[in-house]
């Protein structure tokens, strides 16, 4: 007798009341089912539900009983982005006085990767305020900003700037030639400022990403 008979069997011996036919009723078999299974060898294995069952009612595991061993689900590494406490405004601009941690958003490692070579550490999550950059961001929307992708690498991108002591999200596009940028709304409504130096503006960081709640 195999181990998963053995076990079956001695399960059934020692549960007060259980027999060979009333398991077999159990499972919506003839009455001779599991006494053929555990002394005949018939069938050779039980049946996947059969033993989700039989496993269920006597609280064992089913590799116990002959199924597969339990396998933990792999353990998905999350990389720990801080959320701060101050809000780029697509406005007229959100004062950054209190840059400090408010929380953090978990994200897949492989697919963080994906989007960014570069390190987490210089990344991190910033509320949107305001409509001037509908209908690419939205009031409310949430942004993942590369802090270490600024001045030195500017190129065409939404970025959030540091205007007069206020943090403003806004789409900037690089001129002719090279020299020159523009700091473009996304919404007409709102105001653009083309043909400025580069140096007249403070780059933030770049905007890689954006979360939003479904409406």
């Amino acid at each position: 007798m195999d181990e998963a008979r053995q076990a079956l069997d001695e399960l059934i011996s020692s549960r007060k009341g259980c027999t060979y036919s009333g398991i077999s009723r159990l499972l919506g078999r003839n009455v001779s089912y599991i006494q053929q299974y555990i002394r005949k060898g018939s069938p050779r294995y039980l049946d996947e539900g059969d033993r989700n069952i039989l496993a269920r009612f006597f609280g064992v595991e089913e590799r116990v009983l002959g199924g597969p061993p339990h396998r933990s689900a792999p353990v998905v590494e999350l990389v720990q982005i801080p959320v701060l406490d101050v809000e780029a405004s697509a406005g007229h601009g959100a004062f950054a006085e209190m840059e400090r941690k408010s929380g953090q958003f978990g994200f897949n490692e492989t697919w963080l990767r994906k989007l960014t070579p570069s390190k987490a550490s210089s990344l991190s999550i910033i509320h949107v305020n305001g409509d001037s950059m509908e209908p690419t961001l939205n009031d409310g929307d949430e942004v993942m900003v590369d802090l270490g992708d600024g001045q030195s690498r500017l190129r065409d991108g939404i970025y959030v700037l540091r205007m007069d002591d206020a943090l403003n999200v806004k789409r900037v596009a690089i001129e002719p030639q090279g020299r020159k940028i523009s700091v473009l709304s996304d919404n007409p409504a709102y105001p653009s400022w083309r043909g400025l130096e580069r140096r007249a503006i403070n780059i933030v960081g770049r905007v890689l990403w954006f979360g939003r709640k479904l409406q």
